[in-house]
């Protein structure tokens, strides 16, 4: 293995180790120019000689930077319009009437990145503000990233960012012009609460959601730890509740623990304990003889 391949694998070894993303062949191209910064900042020109620097036991915090620079933030303001139209026609409603003698709905926006995703759910409740009268609703933001739940909580966005995906009425009723850009509006940015988290860390008790938003995220797993990844999300999920993955996404023959729901692009739901026994066995049965 040449020296600059072997750099390359020590940099997707370190991403995995941290993320549980897996660096494909065909997205190592992106590594020099995700990094491009951080050479700059080290007056370094390569892989090799970040390598170097990693090495030394004193670079905690250079190993952090790299694994910020490499992870894909992209996002936008209703992303795939189609399947918040499914939150809003099918989703949402369904949940308000299933939830209406309690008047509590949980929203996860898992891989939440800077924060357009969950705001764009919120936006959609405070658009039906009349539905939701009286009810106790809590979004909830995570992303492995520090630096990106930073700026998600931070609630500020570009010119560029406002624009993508939100037309002039949003951006005028949700946000205001600020000299460090457009940001959320109070009764915008107490909709939604960030924190940062591995998603393939263990589920928390007293967390479970009626919807979970993890869209774009799982492609970046290896079979194995996207396995866990919908592991996870199923244990995080109430019975009743439903899963939006992205619109290149499938739990189908990747997990026992979903399956999809007629007639709508994205949307899972959890299978019974039962269900998802036999389609375990029927799974391990194929496997043994393929």
């Amino acid at each position: 293995m040449e020296v600059s391949n072997a750099s390359h694998q020590i940099i997707a070894d370190l991403l995995e180790a941290r993320t549980g993303q897996h660096m494909s062949e065909t997205r190592r191209w992106r590594v020099t120019t995700a990094l491009a910064g951080l050479f700059r900042e080290q007056g370094i020109s390569n892989v090799d000689q970040l390598v170097c620097l990693l090495a030394d036991a004193k670079s905690g915090d250079l190993s952090k930077r790299v694994v910020e620079a490499l992870l894909n933030n992209e996002t936008y303001f209703f992303r795939d319009r189609m399947m918040f139209d499914q939150l809003a026609l099918k989703v949402l409603p369904e949940l308000a009437r299933k939830r209406a003698a309690t008047k509590r709905l949980a929203i996860w926006s898992a891989g939440c990145s800077t924060g357009q995703e969950a705001m764009s759910v919120a936006m959609m409740i405070l658009d039906h503000s009349a539905m939701w009268k009286d009810w106790t609703i809590d979004i909830v933001g995570t992303d492995v990233s520090h630096k990106v739940i930073e700026a998600a909580r931070e609630a500020c966005y570009s010119q560029f960012e406002i624009q993508r995906g939100l037309g002039v009425g949003q951006m005028l009723t949700y946000f205001e012009e600020t000299p460090q850009g457009w940001r959320a509006k109070r009764n915008l940015r107490t909709m939604v609460r960030y924190k940062q988290r591995n998603m393939l860390d263990p589920v928390e008790i007293e967390e479970r959601f009626d919807l979970i938003l993890c869209r774009n995220v799982l492609l970046y797993f290896d079979p194995a730890r996207r396995e866990i990844a919908f592991d996870r999300l199923a244990d995080s999920l109430r019975p009743d509740g439903w899963l939006l993955l992205g619109a290149g996404e499938t739990a189908q023959g990747r997990t026992t623990r979903f399956r999809p729901t007629e007639g709508h692009q994205g949307l899972f739901v959890r299978t019974s304990e039962t269900e998802a026994r036999q389609r375990h066995v029927i799974r391990s049965a194929l496997h043994r003889t393929a």
